[in-house]
């Protein structure tokens, strides 16, 4: 009788302790590795703002700045994006320039450069020399005055007339020092005649029209106020 109480009191005592661990279980759960809270010491953990996530590993590391300056690009002062890495030595040119001087823009030079061409040519022709001191270098304006004086003691004039322009486009740009500087080729149509002092044409023809090709170089300081060039150089190419 003995025995089977203490088998009585064993079993007894087995589901009092099976209770006990049921109702701690359910009280405070079971982790074993595979529930949404559970972290691995040996992963990466993230942290606000981390790139990483969804298990997708993200090499880029993000600096701060400018996102133009992350990918390679320089943007000016009016957001427009400039070559860091140019091509050609004309792009490097105009990349330089460009930075010493945020207004500076390629095709607005190219119209102001075909205006100043004809406004130079027809001074010339016409002996303005009030008008060429203002466009030109001190060197090139010496050349045309020259030009002109030795023309005005002969007793000769001079007609030039563009007709128009075939083709206008930069053909070197650098930066040297603060100026900057710039050649454009100019293929023009014109007609061409000088007249001695009896108003006879003594060389080319008013009734031909002629294909001109000039080499005119700009040049600027890009500290100054003033956004005018002036007409450096010229060349008629070989």
């Amino acid at each position: 009788m003995d025995g089977g109480f203490q088998f009585v009191d064993i079993i007894l005592f087995a589901m009092i302790a099976v209770f006990l661990i049921l109702r701690l279980r359910n009280t405070l759960g079971r982790r074993d590795g595979s529930d949404g809270n559970h972290v691995d010491p040996f992963s990466h953990r993230p942290r606000p703002g981390d790139p990483r996530k969804d298990g997708k590993e993200d090499n880029v590391v993000h600096l701060p700045g400018n996102d133009a300056e992350q990918d390679g690009r320089i943007e000016d002062e009016e957001g427009d994006v400039l070559p860091t890495e140019p091509q050609t030595p004309l792009e490097a040119g105009l990349t330089q320039i460009k930075l010493a001087d945020p207004t500076f823009e390629p095709n607005g030079f190219l119209q102001g450069a075909k205006g100043a061409f004809e406004m130079i040519l027809t001074a010339f022709a016409e002996g303005d020399v009030k008008t060429l001191k203002n466009l030109l270098s001190p060197d090139v304006f010496a050349n045309f005055t020259d030009a002109i004086d030795d023309r005005e003691e002969a007793g000769e004039t001079v007609r030039d007339t563009l007709v128009g322009f075939k083709s206008v486009e930069l053909i070197e740009a650098d930066l040297e020092d603060d100026d900057a500087v710039v050649t454009v080729k100019f293929v023009s149509e014109q007609i061409n005649v000088v007249e001695n002092k009896d108003g006879e044409v003594i060389d080319g023809d008013p009734n031909q029209v002629i294909t001109v090709t000039d080499l005119w170089t700009f040049r600027r300081d890009t500290r100054s106020g003033d956004p005018n060039w002036q007409l450096v150089a010229t060349q008629v190419p070989a």
